[in-house]
């Protein structure tokens, strides 16, 4: 048997003794990049030096990456999906190529895990209009000893862009046993706005391994959730609903995946809410919730499965630290929740008074609106004679689905961390804004607590204990203007994480950096660790304007700012 903390052990120190350099496991909420809710691929928070940007620990990189996907959330149940993973992987940033990549994947593989030749076979991109057929892969795979090859369409062997536009090329996706176990991604193409692919100028190796996935095939599992990565999850869900896994696969699954999700959601600093993030953990919560009454579990039991996960991921500490909190939301969320049921019981009894019949649109609403289980919408219909098309309602489900996908896809459509002239204009504005609050009020314990920047405007959280009047804007306002028109130069350096805080430099998150970070001086205003994008002067970024200040959470405030030209 080979443990999660084994595998991850193994593949890290492979790679460093390949002269890899560790990085953080970053935060699921992605820092600089409005374009993603989430982190949902280990290359997410690596985005602006695979475009180019030079990363403090080098051209070579190697580390994990907890990730959450939502796109998929309906797939959850089956022995593979999952909302929340982690990601191996291993970058290299303009340095080695796709022989250097196929070679060290194999020898992982088969030296490392063990895992005979004889068992993997490969997928490489067959090829067309747009870009060749890959047989630089094949023959390196073939020179390697692999000769079960096979060429697939884009669909299957292309990764990217992730917008639009941005960095593209194809894939080779390595199986044991005919179950993918890691893909090799080659950045070879930038598509542009014309939709052209055309050769890039720094190509860039990235590959994913997922470790659930992983741990399963190399302890000859089919189903990811009997791995220890779940199994005490799912032993803590049977001992609360009094029934076996065996019997309630499903159910227990999405229980397990969706209250993990939550809890890392949860650590990561999100509560639930109506909006982005917080809609997302609401949605996972409630829907747990809804599966833990299909199984007939009646108290509220989300917060008791706190502690079965911890227990498996005792290497993130943060879990343990932040346990009351998370188990605090847990539990008011579900109480919410067993309200807002009552609530869909009087709903239900109202929308079907002298009814015969509940229309499609009607129980999507008592489903999606107010969180009442189509199980429960089956059984008060029935015990009512009330007809009830569970197929239409379905179909109802499939068109929400639909744009539930379509509107995912539509948060990238600027592709993954926006570096628009704009963006970063705005970027570096924040900057400026940060300093301009700790100098108004005198306090340099006031930080970052979070930011969302389009090109259209930025949005700024950090802690504060009450609302600022229209006086103090305008003193930050000003402040912040003041240091446009003085034309202060921002200057990029490199230094140790340690020296950085010897010399009193904070940095938002300070746990994802690596020994090596950047460090942003805007010269007499402000100096902070951060991976940009940044202006060179602060004379481009034209005149500064706050348009909102409003509550963010409880002790957080949020200023919402645009630039005028």
């Amino acid at each position: 048997m080979i443990s999660r903390e084994q595998l991850i052990k193994k593949y890290i120190d492979f790679f460093v003794s390949k002269n890899h350099k560790k990085i953080p496991n970053s935060s699921l909420i992605p820092e600089n990049d409005p374009t993603a809710l989430f982190i949902s691929a280990g290359m997410h928070p690596l985005v602006p030096f695979l475009l180019g940007e030079k990363h403090p620990l080098g051209k070579r990189l190697v580390g994990v990456q907890r990730c959450i996907r939502t796109t998929d959330i309906e797939e959850v149940g089956d022995e593979v999906h999952h909302t929340f993973f982690e990601m191996l992987g291993n970058w290299s940033l303009g340095d080695y190529w796709k022989e250097e990549s196929i070679k060290y994947s194999l020898e992982f593989l088969t030296k490392e895990l063990k895992i005979s030749k004889e068992k993997l076979s490969v997928t490489c991109f067959k090829g067309d209009k747009d870009a060749p057929k890959d047989t630089e892969s094949e023959k390196v795979w073939k020179s390697l000893g692999v000769n079960k090859i096979k060429f697939l369409p884009k669909e299957s062997n292309w990764w990217g862009p992730a917008g639009k536009t941005g960095p593209c090329g194809p894939d080779s996706e390595i199986f044991v046993n005919k179950v993918e176990i890691w893909n090799n991604v080659f950045m070879q193409y930038i598509k542009n706005e014309k939709q052209e692919y055309i050769q890039a100028k720094q190509k860039n190796v990235d590959t994913g391994m997922g470790v659930e996935r992983t741990v399963a095939i190399l302890n000859n599992l089919k189903d990811n959730y009997l791995t220890e990565c779940f199994l005490p999850i799912i032993k803590q869900i049977e001992q609360l609903s009094k029934k076996k896994y065996e019997d309630y696969k499903k159910e227990m699954r999405i229980i397990a995946d969706h209250i993990k999700a939550a809890v890392f959601i949860i650590n990561d600093g999100i509560v639930p809410s109506n909006t982005e993030q917080g809609y997302i953990l609401r949605r996972l919560i409630r829907r747990a919730i809804r599966y833990g009454q299909s199984i007939n579990i009646k108290e509220n039991f989300t917060h008791k499965l706190v502690d079965s996960i911890i227990k498996i991921y005792q290497d993130y500490p943060e879990l343990k630290t932040n346990r009351n909190k998370i188990i605090e939301e847990l539990e008011k969320e579900e109480n919410r929740f067993r309200h807002t049921l009552e609530r869909a019981i009087n709903i239900f009894e109202r929308i079907t008074k002298d009814k015969k019949e509940i229309s499609c649109k009607e129980s999507f609403l008592l489903y999606q609106s107010y969180g009442f289980p189509v199980e429960m919408i089956e059984e008060e219909c029935k015990s009512r004679k009330i007809k009830f098309s569970r197929e239409e309602f379905e179909n109802e489900c499939e068109i929400h689905r639909e744009l539930s996908r379509t509107a995912a896809e539509g948060k990238f459509k600027s592709g993954l961390a926006d570096h628009s002239q704009e963006t970063t204009k705005l970027h570096t504005a924040s900057h400026l804004l940060l300093a301009a609050i700790k100098k108004i009020f005198k306090d340099d314990s006031i930080y970052q607590k979070g930011s969302n920047i389009t090109p259209e405007r930025l949005r700024f959280d950090f802690n504060f204990p009450r609302k600022l009047t229209n006086e103090e804007l305008k003193l930050i306002e000003d402040e912040v203007n003041k240091n446009i028109k003085k034309g202060c130069e921002v200057i990029r350096e490199e230094m140790s994480l340690e020296e950085a805080k010897n010399k009193g430099i904070s940095g938002v998150f300070e746990h994802k950096y690596g020994e090596i970070v950047s460090v942003y001086t805007i010269a007499g205003c402000s100096k902070e660790i951060c991976t940009g994008p940044h202006v060179k002067n602060t004379c481009e970024l034209g005149k500064f304007k706050i348009i909102k200040e409003e509550s963010s959470s409880s002790g957080v405030r949020r200023i919402k700012a645009i630039l005028e030209q």
